[in-house]
């Protein structure tokens, strides 16, 4: 299995440990329950090294990304950061990723950790236009420091004024007496904070002295599965869950990040406007159990009168709402908010209640 740089900490911090995405990584410290309201309240370190990294650069960075991706890349300002999807050309998704314009004619894809070959063999099949790629998923670490004391923490530890960072936006400077690490204003849990990106020389400087400044908050290491949780609570797709090879964007609600914009030509554009114009026939939908019960990836889900109308695609016990949480893909008439439901478990069916997202206000 792969390492991060923080491997070793993990196993002495006695971490339950797995392998995901290649990778051995920690599942969870001191319990799910306890590491999802360490965040949601407080401030947890998130060792997401494992993720990819891909440098796009050259006059032509900007027509390949127009092209590879369906957001539209073109209005995204130096400093900014755009969630966006590779789509395939059969109506699905290679993967979901983070766009962030780093320079002029300079940008970075952060891919997920499962994807990184196919990613990576996606991009330089079809960079056509000739744009410069490097992956440097090999040599960069991330560390995600998320909830709502992470500010206060990680100020504390460089000059850069991290309010002054708007959500989805970053800036590179010195941090922890490191240079050029990006400090950026996103996360996958819904409790605020930022996540870092630096050399991996770097990562147990780094490391260290985030967990010394975060002593007073009481900061805490979180493994995978509380990220898994957290993101459900907010309503975040997972790749591999929610999108696979098999979903398209405008299925799975991510219309937003599906733009028909004059001039670009991304790929699989007619076919993607013609869902968007005329339908689909499946829909993903967020719900959340009446009857006690835990839903899971690939139950069934049935209406009223016990027809299949669909399947779970994440489902987990809410931390916070103490109820079944999950989303699934129905069909579209059963897609609506309020609508009732059922799960599928084992031999039981479980009412539920189609909702709006994220669960957790």
């Amino acid at each position: 299995m792969k390492t991060t740089p923080f491997t070793d900490v993990h196993i002495a911090l006695g971490a339950k440990m797995h392998e995901f995405a290649g990778f051995n990584m920690p599942i969870e410290y001191t319990g799910i329950i306890d590491e999802h309201l360490t965040v949601c309240n407080g401030v947890g370190v998130f060792d997401v090294s494992h993720m990819g990294e891909f440098w796009v650069k050259g006059p032509k960075a900007l027509e390949f990304i127009q092209g590879i991706t369906s957001n539209d890349a073109s209005v995204l300002p130096l400093g900014k950061a755009q969630y966006t999807c590779f789509p395939n050309e059969t109506g699905g998704i290679v993967d979901d990723l983070l766009v962030y314009h780093y320079e002029p004619e300079k940008y970075l894809l952060v891919v997920n950790a499962g994807n990184i070959a196919k990613d990576w063999e996606w991009c330089v099949s079809h960079n056509s236009v000739g744009a410069e790629l490097e992956n440097s998923s090999d040599r960069t670490a991330q560390l995600a420091i998320q909830g709502p004391k992470a500010t206060e923490v990680l100020q504390r530890l460089t000059s850069v004024d991290l309010s002054a960072i708007p959500y989805y936006s970053f800036t590179t400077g010195e941090f922890a007496g490191c240079k050029n690490v990006i400090i950026s204003n996103t996360g996958y849990t819904g409790a605020g904070g930022f996540e870092l990106y630096f050399y991996n020389e770097d990562g147990m400087k780094i490391w260290n002295a985030i967990f010394e400044a975060g002593k007073p908050e009481g900061i805490k290491p979180i493994g995978l599965g509380a990220r898994d949780t957290l993101r459900l609570e907010m309503g975040f797709c997972l790749y591999g869950n929610d999108l696979d090879d098999t979903t398209s964007p405008i299925e799975a609600g991510l219309g937003w990040i599906t733009k028909f914009a004059d001039g670009k030509d991304f790929t699989n554009r007619a076919y993607l406007e013609k869902q968007k114009t005329e339908g689909v026939t499946r829909k993903l939908c967020a719900f959340e159990l009446s009857d006690k019960g835990v839903p899971r990836h690939g139950y069934e889900i049935a209406d009223a009168n016990d027809e299949i109308i669909g399947v779970v695609t994440s489902g987990t016990m809410s931390p916070v709402l103490k109820s079944g949480i999950g989303m699934g893909y129905v069909k579209p008439e059963f897609a609506k908010v309020g609508t009732e439901i059922f799960i599928k478990v084992r031999n039981r069916s479980l009412k539920a209640t189609v909702v709006k997202t994220p669960f957790r206000k």
